[in-house]
């Protein structure tokens, strides 16, 4: 395999190593500066409960109801969400943004003409938040979030699609988690998330804990339940 570093000095190797260190990480600062670090209250936590992973996370989330994923990729989550929760009406809300991803777009639609037909799975073309001003308030059993991850669009996603949903409703979430697994994206999702709850009285119910380092999140407003 052909390595660069090969073919420098070792001093110099040594050099540009922490040149490059270097400027990764006044990167990483700034990046971090950008970011609220607002910690969760006891309130937020006292009744969340560990999950395995999100396929155990639907089994607790309510059947027969109103659905939307937000991010749907190639469609595979969402055919989970229709197997284990049976929903009456999904969302599938995805911009698809550029000509790259048309063919995941065309794999969706073609992979559940059956439930489109029947009215039963709605696809909701557009970004994430301004998808969401299409939906009625309080219209929304749960939603799950699985979009950018960045801390500024998680936030105005949790603050646009908390109004709409019913009382009780769960705002269900992917990547709760400050890096990218096997990345270098800085993602913001814990941080929206600590926030959200504090600014806007929601509380964490669920968190699932794949190895692989993708967990999910689920929060629900406190004012709309009891302890468990």
């Amino acid at each position: 395999m052909f390595r660069i570093q090969n073919f420098l000095p070792k001093t110099l190797r040594k050099i540009l190593t922490r040149v490059i260190k270097n400027e990764l990480l006044k990167q990483r600062i700034a990046i971090e500066a950008e970011i609220p670090k607002i910690d969760f209250k006891k309130d937020h936590l006292q009744n969340a409960k560990l999950l395995i992973n999100r396929s155990e996370l639907l089994e607790m989330l309510p059947k027969n109801g109103v659905v939307a994923e937000i991010g749907v990729d190639e469609g595979g989550y969402s055919s989970q969400i229709l197997e284990l929760n049976n929903p009456k009406k999904l969302h599938l809300v995805d911009s698809w943004s550029s000509e790259q991803y048309r063919h995941k777009r065309e794999k969706v639609e073609k992979k559940f003409i059956p439930e489109i037909n029947q009215g039963r799975v709605e696809i909701n073309l557009g970004l994430s938040t301004e998808v969401c001003s299409n939906f009625p308030d309080k219209y929304f059993d749960w939603v799950y979030i699985d979009t950018g991850h960045g801390y500024k669009l998680t936030k105005e996603e949790l603050i646009c699609y908390s109004t709409k949903m019913k009382d009780g409703g769960v705002i269900v979430g992917h990547d709760f988690i400050t890096w990218e697994y096997l990345g270098f994206n800085r993602y913001g999702v814990i941080e929206a998330v600590s926030e959200f709850c504090n600014e806007y009285d929601w509380e964490l119910i669920f968190l699932t804990m794949e190895v692989s380092g993708h967990p999910s999140f689920a929060i629900r407003k406190i004012s709309n339940t009891k302890s468990s």
